[in-house]
């Protein structure tokens, strides 16, 4: 469920996993430095059960970005993850694309 969509669609994603019943958490890039692989603003909806929409990375940090989201989702407090080319985390993760990416993951609630 990776495929690209725009944020009004992975906002609308977010919004129909919620009437479904499941707990959902937006991952939004809110910083970029040097060659980073998606723009400011570029998000990621995550599914309690591990289905996603959308990307903050082209793939190469997806994988701790969920992880780190269903791990949050049981708490109301946002985190922000950092990426970087000089961070050992980043190349065991992926990004070896030379930059640096911020990205704020927070549990969406229902109202």
């Amino acid at each position: 469920m990776s495929d690209t969509f725009t944020d009004d669609q992975v906002l609308e994603q977010a919004a129909a996993w919620l009437a479904g019943g499941h707990k959902v958490a937006l991952a939004t890039v809110i910083e970029t430095w040097g060659s980073a692989p998606r723009p400011v603003g570029s998000q990621l909806v995550i599914r309690d059960d591990t289905a996603f929409t959308g990307s903050v990375s082209g793939g190469c940090i997806e994988g701790d970005v969920i992880t780190r989201a269903l791990d949050l989702m049981e708490g109301d407090a946002p985190e922000i993850l950092e990426y970087g080319v000089s961070d050992a985390m980043a190349w065991e993760v992926g990004l070896a694309c030379g930059g640096r990416i911020r990205v704020l993951i927070e549990p969406v609630k229902g109202v």
